[in-house]
C-alpha cells in the first residue's frame, strides 16, 4: 500500500476525511479552542517551507498538486505579503 498519506491507518490505507475532521473537532473541544479549524486549515503552513530550505517542487509534491504553478499561484503570494513564519506564529498564538 502507498505510504505517502499524511493521515493513514495502521494498514497503510488513507483515513477517511470525516474521521479526521471528527477527531480534530474533539481535540479542539478538549483543549477548549472555539475556532472553526479543519484539516485543510493546516495546508498554508507549507508556505513557511517555501522560504525555508525546502524547495517548491517538494512543497508541490507534499500538497499533491500536479502542476507546480498551482502551488506557486495559491501559496507563494502569501510570502510576499508577510513572512510565512510570522503568519504561522500568529496563527498558533491565536489558537490559544
Amino acid at each position: 500500500m502507498d505510504n505517502q498519506f499524511i493521515f493513514a491507518r495502521n494498514d497503510g490505507h488513507p483515513q477517511l476525511r470525516k474521521g479526521i475532521e471528527t477527531r480534530l473537532k474533539r481535540l479542539l473541544k478538549k483543549v477548549d479552542i472555539d475556532k472553526n479549524i479543519t484539516p485543510h486549515s493546516f495546508r498554508p503552513t507549507h508556505t513557511s517551507l517555501i522560504e525555508a530550505v525546502v524547495g517548491v517542487k517538494e512543497i508541490q509534491q507534499r500538497l499533491g498538486h500536479t502542476d507546480i504553478n498551482t502551488t506557486l499561484n495559491i501559496y507563494a503570494h502569501m510570502t510576499a505579503e508577510e513572512k510565512a513564519s510570522h503568519q504561522f506564529s500568529k496563527l498558533m498564538k491565536n489558537l490559544l
